[in-house]
């Protein structure tokens, strides 16, 4: 099994490409930065999985596609490609470059790496094209472009799904929130500079209060949870989006 992870270099991606190699597929991990792909895949390789580690930018669409078509067969497409959302501002006050940022590079950079997929799949027969998003779309006050460019991505998806399903290729995504092991002070500062270490605690105590079992999916459970969609036991299963948040009260 080939497995393409776009944006693989992140903490999800490095999580969900170990799961893969784990159940004996071969990783192929994409991103912009050659040394942290090279540390994941040697990584990988201690012990004792597949990984080739390659500097795809997802926005080009020629270097998406000469990849593609490097790595042959694919069987797995993974878009985790950051988007840059913008949160903690009152949609009033954002500014339209703020708003549309995410929504643009969400929806690009998973066409691009989903077409590409998606044709060699078609020929195939097979294959199981994925994206992740964080579920915002049915309304989440304070978060910005992320409600609007998870908007996109759900509809792309389902669309897509109903597509090249006949052709015998897969669609879906993953919804998913607060993962702990990826709240960090670095990241959250990237979305919203107005995050400080107590109230990192802070969010991280209300995100465990808000789900039904009063705590918050971990990376492993996430990334197990994503190699098992495309395992025999999820052959049923697109055109529709997985809620992996532990289900959100309000």
């Amino acid at each position: 099994m080939n497995v393409i992870i776009y944006g693989a270099a992140g903490g999800i991606g490095g999580a969900v490409a170990e799961a893969f190699a784990r159940q004996g597929a071969t990783v192929h991990l994409t991103g912009r930065t050659a040394a942290t792909l090279e540390a994941l895949a040697a990584r990988i390789r201690e012990q004792g999985g597949k990984a080739e580690a390659a500097v795809v930018d997802a926005f080009d669409e020629e270097a998406v596609e000469a990849h593609a078509a490097s790595v042959g067969r694919i069987d797995v497409s993974l878009n985790l490609v950051p988007r840059g959302d913008v949160q903690g501002i009152p949609l009033v006050d954002m500014s339209v470059a703020d708003l549309t940022r995410a929504v643009t590079a969400g929806l690009t950079t998973n066409f691009i790496t989903a077409r590409a997929a998606a044709r060699r799949m078609v020929e195939q027969g097979e294959g199981l094209i994925l994206a992740l998003d964080s579920g915002s779309a049915h309304g989440s006050p304070m978060m910005g472009s992320t409600g609007p460019a998870d908007a996109a991505l759900d509809t792309f998806v389902r669309n897509l799904a109903m597509e090249v399903g006949p052709r015998g290729v897969r669609v879906m995504g993953v919804w998913v929130a607060g993962i702990p092991e990826t709240l960090t002070l670095e990241k959250l500062r990237a979305v919203n500079a107005g995050i400080d270490a107590d109230a990192l605690s802070g969010i991280h105590a209300n995100l465990d209060g808000l789900r039904m079992l009063r705590r918050s999916p971990r990376l492993p459970d996430i990334a197990e949870m994503i190699a098992l969609l495309a395992s025999p036991a999820a052959r049923g299963m697109t055109g529709t989006w997985v809620n992996a948040t532990g289900m959100f009260t309000s």
